[in-house]
């Protein structure tokens, strides 16, 4: 009998995530709570918010926590609309802290790289080979880039230069808000992001997650792109669902 439930959460620069997984389906195990991420989002600000989430579920097994941030060996190496204070944290020894646990029943890793794994194990990548790219476009753009189905850990995609720009300054979803763009609008700011991409590492698929992939058809089809984009089947619920598969199975990035 293998692990059939497991816990993810999943801190982003506007909401910290969480749930327990139904590790079969690949989905959430009944509803998540998602609580304002704190300001300034410290490590120890975000740490008792993590333990709030989890001790709401009475959750006593292992946890698959993401950040917006590079993640090696358990801790955090930059930080991506995060307090800075995050830059070189031990954030597998800070939330197994907090969360009393051993340091091993914790994982922690980059939520782009949660929600791609997501994807390839139970969303629109399952069973694809070649090249895969997931863009999360939410607060900023994160990447994820599978190569025949095994992660390349830490791409930072999103911080490519489109025209003299930080990619994710011009194209992420909090710029659609921020500005009032319509879909129409911004687009072509998407497609330009993805024409560079293409260029550099020439995916054979790519797929569009983070909250804007609920509405993934009104603006899909307005891509000029060459290479096929689909939508994230698990849609905001990726980072949880991964981060969730990754601790259960002890799998560090």
């Amino acid at each position: 009998m293998g692990i059939t439930r497991g816990f993810g959460v999943d801190i982003g620069g506007s909401g910290v995530k969480g749930g327990l997984v139904d590790l079969e389906a690949g989905t959430l195990d009944g509803e998540r709570m998602r609580i304002p991420t704190p300001q300034p989002s410290t490590p120890d600000a975000v740490a008792d918010v993590v333990a709030e989430i989890v001790e709401k579920f009475q959750w006593d097994g292992p946890v698959g926590v993401t950040l917006p941030c590079v993640v090696k060996h358990g801790v955090a190496l930059s930080a991506a609309n995060v307090d800075k204070g995050w830059i070189n944290c031990d954030a597998q020894q800070l939330f197994a802290e907090r969360l009393k646990r051993k340091p091993e029943d914790i994982v922690v890793m980059n939520d782009a790289d949660a929600a791609g794994i997501a994807e390839m194990s139970f969303g629109a990548g399952v069973g694809k080979n070649g090249t895969v790219v997931l863009l999360t476009f939410g607060t900023g753009i994160g990447s994820a880039v599978f190569l025949d189905g095994k992660l390349v850990p830490n791409t930072e995609f999103g911080h490519l230069q489109v025209d003299g720009h930080d990619a994710e300054k011009r194209a992420a979803a909090s710029v659609k808000e921020d500005k009032g763009l319509s879909w129409e609008e911004w687009t072509p700011r998407v497609t330009r992001y993805i024409n560079v991409l293409e260029d550099l590492i020439w995916p054979d698929l790519i797929i569009a997650g983070g909250g804007v992939s609920k509405k993934a058809h009104k603006w899909l089809p307005l891509l000029e792109v060459r290479t096929e984009v689909v939508a994230a089947a698990l849609k905001n619920d990726a980072g949880i669902v991964g981060a969730a598969w990754a601790a259960a199975h002890g799998v560090r990035p």
